[in-house]
């Protein structure tokens, strides 16, 4: 199993994906945890793990700090407008599909997105945001925890 924390700790919300990775980390060594800067770069990362949990920061819309869910499932049928908007430029979806085109892809895709308000240059997360790492880290050691009971 794969948690992935997508974002970069120097562009303010953008550092949520990281903040939950590190908290899951911290409270489950068994899984591995990891940074990722962009999308593209969970291939390799990502290569055939039964779950692949990405957690980043999106811009839906909707008030920040909301904490959402989208399960990939396999990406067989994935498409580019599955789930929450990314705040990257190449979309979840399609990296998954390009994963199974280079015949290695995770079994199965969950992404946890915190919604973001600042994305500007600087460290620190915006207080709705920091309040929602916690709630966010622990949805995903939930899924992580449906998961191993069921294999």
């Amino acid at each position: 199993m794969l948690v992935a924390g997508l974002g970069n700790e120097y562009r303010g919300d953008d550092g949520a994906g990281p903040a939950v990775a590190a908290y899951v980390s911290k409270r489950m060594s068994r899984v591995v945890s990891r940074v990722i800067s962009e999308p593209l770069d969970l291939i390799g990362a990502w290569d055939d793990a039964d779950l692949a949990v990405v957690v980043d920061a999106t811009r839906s819309g909707s008030p920040p700090g909301t904490v959402q869910l989208v399960d990939l499932g396999s990406g067989e049928d994935a498409s580019s407008s599955a789930g929450p908007m990314s705040s990257h430029g190449m979309d979840l979806p399609r990296v998954l599909r390009l994963a199974r085109a280079m015949g290695h892809p995770p079994r199965r895709v969950v992404v946890v997105g915190i919604e973001g308000e600042n994305f500007a240059d600087g460290v620190g997360l915006n207080s709705a945001v920091e309040l929602a790492v916690k709630e966010a880290g622990e949805l995903v050691l939930q899924v992580i925890d449906e998961a191993s009971s069921c294999a």
